[in-house]
């Protein structure tokens, strides 16, 4: 039996709210038209679009799945935690389904390893950002696919070689001592390669269009990598992208993170028309968030009122440090320290990204560089050495 709903005290319900003629409609509605003609950016999991206003035709940049070389290297990427995935499926679960596994992961990674080249990512992978980093990047893959290689072997020969007691020094670790290169190293090359070229391709795209951005509108809307991360603008590399583009000026409450609000899919053949029809739902959820937002001062005045906090970064200068809840200050390219502490980060708070690990840190030296790669240092990469192993 369906309980008993007083029709005067619905009325008065839906009066306010709960329906498209009630006055909180009217409210957003009145709030999007007085910003029809500020800019709206919006950003999904793969694509930035751009609405200029008063009905003028959007523009949409692909920043993720969309791009050169995102795959390859986040395959590269992915071999320490596979690895490490293989190794508690051993150890902690007891499954025999870790050897067929590794077995698999060792015929891809042969096959990877004919397949790397430094002329494959020049000529044919072709980044931009990594013009001139080449031989580098491919002898990075080189050392890690023969690492990898070799440590699978080993485990697949002897089950007490593949292990939680072996797995750092003889694989994830393994060269740190001899300043080579190193699988920890390599992630976090790989990541900040990965944020180098979104961030450079961004930052240079946003800067073709002029933006008033102390009136921009931007919504985050939609799942940005697994289900629980991305949800706050400080853990979100997209948010980190958008900041850096503005060169810092957009105001932290013009940006809303919604993760319920439609999305668009990436536009093909140059077809906007998916793209032109979210423009209205989505300024109306901007409108409606920040008329909402607006009701707190008219209401309360006096009272206290909510600021964005300045998220007090950790410093794992300070050697006591042992526990944290946000990522740490990376103090330069040697820093290692901070970026394996943030390798681990995303993998333990579920609010991360995986692939947002530095990317924070590569906007901001593209920034400050003029958003020239050239001219900023890839850690893990640049003047580190990987040697070639049989």
């Amino acid at each position: 039996m369906a309980p008993y709903e007083s029709p005067e005290l619905i009325d008065l319900f839906t009066t306010y709210t709960a329906g498209p003629h009630s006055i909180g409609s009217r409210l957003t509605a009145t709030a999007a038209q007085d910003q029809a003609d500020a800019p709206l950016i919006v950003a999904t999991s793969a694509d930035f679009a751009l609405y200029p206003g008063n009905g003028k035709p959007p523009t949409v940049e692909g920043f993720r799945f969309s791009t050169r070389g995102f795959k390859e290297l986040a395959g590269i990427s992915h071999l320490g935690p596979a690895v490490a995935t293989l190794v508690q499926l051993r150890e902690k679960y007891h499954s025999p389904a870790w050897r067929t596994e590794a077995e698999r992961l060792l015929n891809e990674v042969e096959r990877s390893r004919q397949a790397n080249s430094a002329a494959l990512w020049r000529d044919t992978i072709a980044v931009e950002a990594y013009q001139g980093r080449e031989q580098s990047i491919a002898d990075m893959a080189d050392h890690t696919f023969a690492l990898t290689a070799r440590y699978l072997r080993a485990g697949l020969a002897d089950e007490e070689a593949f292990s939680s007691a072996t797995l750092s020094g003889e694989y994830l670790a393994a060269g740190e001592k001899e300043g080579h290169g190193s699988i920890d190293r390599m992630m976090v090359a790989t990541f900040f390669l990965t944020g180098l070229d979104i961030s450079h391709r961004i930052l240079r795209w946003f800067g073709s269009h002029d933006i008033d951005w102390d009136r921009a509108m931007v919504v985050i809307a939609g799942k940005q990598g697994r289900p629980t991360s991305g949800v706050t603008w400080n853990t979100s590399s997209v948010a980190t992208m958008i900041l850096g583009a503005s060169g810092y000026r957009l105001p932290m409450e013009r940006l809303y993170m919604a993760p319920h609000a439609p999305t668009f899919t990436t536009p093909r053949d140059g077809d906007l028309s998916e793209v032109i029809a979210l423009e209205e739902p989505l300024r109306r959820i901007w409108s409606n968030t920040r008329a909402t937002v607006e009701l707190g001062e008219l209401m309360f005045p006096g009272l206290p009122r909510y600021a964005h906090g300045v998220v007090e970064v950790p410093d794992l200068d300070d050697h006591s440090v042992t526990e944290i809840s946000e990522m740490p200050v990376i103090h330069g390219p040697d820093d290692w320290r901070s970026m394996t502490t943030r390798l681990r980060m995303v993998l333990e708070d579920p609010r991360q990204l995986l692939s947002g690990c530095v990317t924070d840190y590569a906007v901001s030296q593209l920034v400050a560089a003029g958003n020239d790669p050239a001219k900023i240092t890839v850690p893990g990469l640049d003047g580190v050495l990987y040697p070639r192993l049989p």
